[in-house]
């Protein structure tokens, strides 16, 4: 089971918009549950969402780091991490 702190929590229910056409998760509570069925993973840094990327075999070419931070499924927590969700 993964743990989403409140920052987390907070950052998803903020951006979810730019992932789903409408809200999946309304609470704190909810949005930790969604986060935990699709087994989104928080990672520390950018370099920690590239190689996250390319251990799942996502293709990658052509992209740059900033593109890749870029992408629907990263979400800034603001305080270095990355919140990775599968859509």
């Amino acid at each position: 089971m993964h743990e989403y702190d409140e920052a987390v929590l907070e950052c998803f229910l903020r951006n979810q918009g730019k992932l789903f056409p409408e809200k999946v998760a309304k609470t704190p509570e909810a949005a930790e549950a969604f986060l935990e069925e699709c087994t989104a993973v928080v990672v520390n840094s950018a370099q920690e969402v590239w190689d996250y990327f390319d251990e799942q075999g996502i293709d990658m070419e052509g992209a740059d780091e900033e593109g890749i931070l870029e992408a629907d499924e990263v979400f800034d927590v603001g305080d270095g991490r990355y919140l990775i969700v599968e859509g």
